[in-house]
């Protein structure tokens, strides 16, 4: 099956490529191409190519995984082409046939050919979504793990790289060795200063493998920072049959996502980079006031919604989101609390940007569940939440509502819910918290009393009565009296 057949039966309302794709060069490859992926930077490309842009920038994939050979079988397919499919909180659909990415390669089969495609002059950018875990920082010591198996093996040089690190530090390699330049290496990847992360990743993998090629790497190669925000769900069979039937196409692999799409990008390229000022990105000095906002309000107004969502009987967060006592109490944290913890974001009216968020988490199509949002609480809750509770006590702020959410996710973690059934608490140190929450009974702090989770905030009187009276509440009148009293009147 090629595109023709695969989209050759596409309803009128589909958006087809109106742009020549023989005329596409590679100029950029991205490590990890997923659903977040082709939602996010290959829509921002199409974009540009639809305008009569940026046919010097097509894409190459590139798949390191095992599980990615599914990804090189669909994009051979249908010769790299799927339909995006915005879904609406008004129920509506919108489809496009995304034509963006040129190429695949599967390392494992032809590693050779995804190095000199990395070393090749045309690739000026390489961008990466390869998860927080994949930048290879040890949990306990925030180093990069150098006794990482697969990252030991490339460092012995005995068999071609097979990891991320190593196959971009030679690909590096081949370019300072040819005289012709580095590339940019921009990490798409939903983390607080992804751009220094990858840094860190790479020239601590270079430094091991040569003092010299990471001191040119330091040198020559510009990571730029990025925030990036567009709730992708992964693509259930459901979506494939949906799809099919409503838009007429044969996609294996269609990726689903919200209309909301967020990209603000530091412009620090080293081989020049698309116009993507011209698809919907925002080219700013400084990212980290936008990063700041995201986690501070989206990601910590996820943890609003998890807990005392899940505590109320809500299992999807639209549900959640849509009742009106409900948004008014996760407004109340957004405007109250955690905006006055935020630098000015230039751009940004703060107050319009909660309601958008309120919207977002409202849009029953995407079927975002409240169990998903309370998985690993405690990699969430330390860097999203306790930041504001911490400004907040600094400067006499409000804390009422962070401390609640704090006193959920202990409430949460005793692991039965307020009709006696059990709660599956999934986090690296489940059992931990679990023991802390079901000591209540003999210490109400013991929950908080973790100094790597909380640092020192069970011993500040403000926060201490703050989340044992929400707390005692959660206990004595259930979650719902308790969203109801933090509710902003």
């Amino acid at each position: 099956m090629s595109a023709d057949d695969a989209f050759a039966t596409a309803t009128p309302d589909v958006q087809l490529p109106d742009y020549d794709r023989s005329r596409i060069e590679i100029g950029i490859v991205h490590i990890g191409v997923g659903g977040f992926h082709r939602a996010h930077q290959a829509l921002a490309v199409d974009r540009l190519l639809r305008q009569g842009q940026a046919y010097e920038w097509g894409i190459c994939g590139i798949g390191l995984l095992p599980g990615d050979r599914r990804m090189q079988q669909v994009m051979a397919a249908q010769d790299g082409c799927y339909t995006l499919v915005e879904k609406s909180p008004d129920g509506s659909w919108s489809a496009r046939v995304i034509g963006s990415i040129a190429a695949y390669l599967f390392a494992p089969d032809d590693p050779e050919a995804v190095l000199e495609r990395l070393a090749d002059p045309a690739t000026r950018i390489v961008s990466l979504t390869v998860t927080e875990g994949g930048y290879n920082f040890s949990p306990t010591t925030g180093a990069f793990d150098l006794t990482n198996p697969a990252v030991a093996a490339d460092l012995t040089g005995e068999a071609p790289p097979a990891t991320t690190f190593g196959l971009v530090v030679e690909g590096l390699r081949r370019r300072r060795d040819r005289g012709v330049g580095a590339f940019t290496l921009m990490s798409c990847d939903n983390i607080p200063g992804n751009g220094e992360v990858a840094r860190r990743a790479l020239t601590s993998y270079a430094r091991a493998l040569d003092p010299g090629l990471a001191a040119w790497i330091e040198t020559e190669v510009a990571f730029p920072n990025g925030m990036v925000d567009r709730i992708t769900p992964a693509t259930t069979a459901e979506d494939v049959a949906q799809i099919g039937e409503r838009f007429g196409v044969a996609d294996a692999w269609p990726v689903v996502a919200e209309p909301f799409f967020q990209w603000v990008l530091e412009d620090e390229f080293v081989a020049g980079r698309p116009a993507w000022q011209d698809a919907g990105v925002q080219l700013v000095p400084e990212v980290e006031p936008y990063e700041l906002m995201k986690l501070r309000l989206l990601n910590a107004g996820h943890q609003a919604v998890a807990y005392l969502g899940y505590l109320m009987g809500y299992r999807y967060v639209h549900d959640a989101a849509r009742d009106p006592v409900f948004a008014s109490y996760l407004r109340r944290y957004m405007r109250r609390e955690g905006i006055p913890t935020l630098p000015p974001v230039p751009g940004i009216d703060l107050t319009a940007y909660t309601d958008t968020l309120i919207e977002r988490f409202g849009n029953a199509e995407v079927r975002d569940t409240v169990a998903r949002l309370a998985a690993e609480s405690s990699d969430r809750i330390p860097k999203w939440l306790v930041p504001v509770i911490r400004a907040n006590l600094a400067s006499g702020g409000e804390i009422d509502v962070s401390a609640a959410i704090v006193a959920g996710w202990a409430r949460y973690a005793e692991g039965v819910d307020e009709t006696g059934q059990p709660i599956t608490v999934v986090d690296r140190i489940a059992d931990d918290r679990t023991a802390a929450a079901n000591r209540h009974g003999e210490d109400p702090l013991a929950f908080v009393r973790d100094p790597d989770l909380f640092g020192d905030l069970a011993d500040q009187p403000r926060f201490a009565e703050a989340y044992l009276r929400a707390l005692d509440s959660l206990h004595t009148r259930g979650a719902a009296a308790t969203v109801a009293d933090l509710a902003d009147g």
